[in-house]
C-alpha cells in the first residue's frame, strides 16, 4: 500500500483532486495528515532529539584466526 500524504493546510484544495487521480489504482490510499505535533519527546538538555544506538550484533569471540598454509 501507498500512501499519499496531504498536509492538512493544502487538504482543501488538493484532496479531491489527487483522491480522483489515484481512484483507479488500489494500491494507492490518499490521506490527510492531521498530526498537531512531534511524537518525540523534547527534553534533552541542549534541546536536541537524542536517538538511543545499540549494537545488537554478537560481541566477537576473543582470539585470532590459525595461521593456513598456501597450497
Amino acid at each position: 500500500m501507498i500512501y499519499c500524504v496531504v498536509p492538512e493546510e493544502l487538504a482543501p484544495e488538493l484532496y479531491d483532486r489527487m483522491a480522483a487521480y489515484y481512484a483507479d489504482d488500489p494500491g494507492v490510499e490518499v490521506i490527510i495528515d492531521r498530526r498537531k505535533s512531534e511524537r518525540r519527546e523534547a527534553g534533552t538538555e541542549d534541546g536536541e532529539h537524542r536517538r538511543e544506538i545499540r549494537d545488537r550484533r554478537r560481541a566477537r569471540v576473543p582470539g585470532e584466526f590459525p595461521q593456513l598454509d598456501p597450497e
